[in-house]
């Protein structure tokens, strides 16, 4: 006679039999060829823009002296940030497009997810304190220099690194312990961690949860004084009689406000809502806005749009010139 508790063991064993998902399968964007040319084209032209964009900030933090101020060690670290995010994802993106194999082992993926996490925990909290900066800078200015000093910078960048690893590596610990059975397919171009845990066969309800936990502690104080802290820089602003005051008060985080909605608005798009966009595909292409075109558009809004930025590179590209022809006369 066959009793409940010998149905559950035999199950547990199917289940334990079953266990044999050693890779991944990263669906990508879809199985026609004729669009592997074109998108291998397009994403080594994004991930070509954005090292050398991000990489020509972090030179000109570094190298011009002018710039040696809270706000551009901030656009520093945060140009780092976009090359690991992108050098995280778009390598292994189009060497599926050459090779066209698409399997990640499962270690891979995890480590793609942790690596996905830890960056964008630590963007919530770097552009937290970016928007602190500015409060400081336009509502606060005699006070600036003396609160905004080097070591509440370093305490700042630190909290952020610090805090993004740590809650990207409760997340993979809990993952971890996953099971993973028949169903090794991912409807996605990445190791998202939401469609990783969506394939175990094991019980999801911890994981989620935790998932949903963690990122929520992450997200929502550093957005929340991102939003405070505009909310009373816009009205500082408004304040201010003369328009020429108003456009020289906004133009000095205009590039960083616009950075923090093209961020928050695709995150929101992608996480919040997650059941309207999951039709015909279009996380991807929300996530693709997160993932690939945000790294690759920030360092094209602040050399535009920051006038100082575009003064530097104006120098940096004139001493170049006068070196080349001081060379040439010798």
């Amino acid at each position: 006679m066959i009793t409940p508790s010998k149905v559950q063991l035999f199950e547990h064993s199917e289940v334990e039999n079953q266990s044999h998902v050693t890779e991944f399968i990263l669906l990508g964007f879809g199985e026609h060829k004729l669009l592997h040319t074109p998108l291998f084209i397009l994403f080594l032209l994004i991930y070509a823009i954005t090292m050398a964009g991000n990489i020509l900030i972090i030179l000109l933090v570094v190298i011009d002296h002018h710039l040696h101020t809270p706000m551009y060690f901030f656009l520093g670290n945060l140009s780092w940030l976009e090359i690991c995010c992108s050098s995280n994802i778009l390598p292994r993106m189009l060497s599926h497009f050459i090779t066209g194999t698409k399997a990640i082992s499962i270690n891979g993926c995890f480590g793609q997810e942790f690596v996905f996490g830890s960056l964008g925990a630590v963007e919530c909290c770097l552009l937290s304190a970016m928007s602190f900066d500015r409060y400081l800078a336009i509502c606060k200015p005699l006070y600036y220099v003396t609160i905004m000093n080097g070591k509440l910078c370093l305490l700042l960048i630190a909290i952020s690194w610090i805090s993004g690893t740590f809650a990207s590596s409760l997340i993979i610990i809990i993952m971890s312990k996953l099971t993973f059975c028949v169903n090794n397919k991912i409807d996605h171009y990445f190791c998202d961690t939401l469609p990783v845990i969506e394939l175990s066969c094991s019980g999801t309800y911890i994981s989620k949860l935790s998932l949903y936990i963690v990122s929520s502690v992450v997200t929502f104080p550093p957005f929340t004084l991102t939003l405070t802290s505009y909310i009373y820089i816009i009205a500082t602003i408004m304040k201010i009689p003369s328009t020429t005051g108003k456009q020289k008060a906004f133009s000095t985080c205009s590039s960083h406000l616009l950075v923090v909605t093209i961020f928050y608005g695709t995150l929101i798009s992608i996480y919040a809502i997650p059941n309207a966009i999951k039709v015909n595909g279009l996380h991807k292409v929300f996530s693709a806005t997160y993932t690939i075109l945000t790294p690759m558009l920030n360092p094209i809004i602040y050399t535009l749009r920051n006038k100082e930025v575009k003064v530097a590179l104006k120098r940096i590209i004139s001493l170049i010139f006068v070196q080349i022809h001081m060379k040439s006369q010798i």
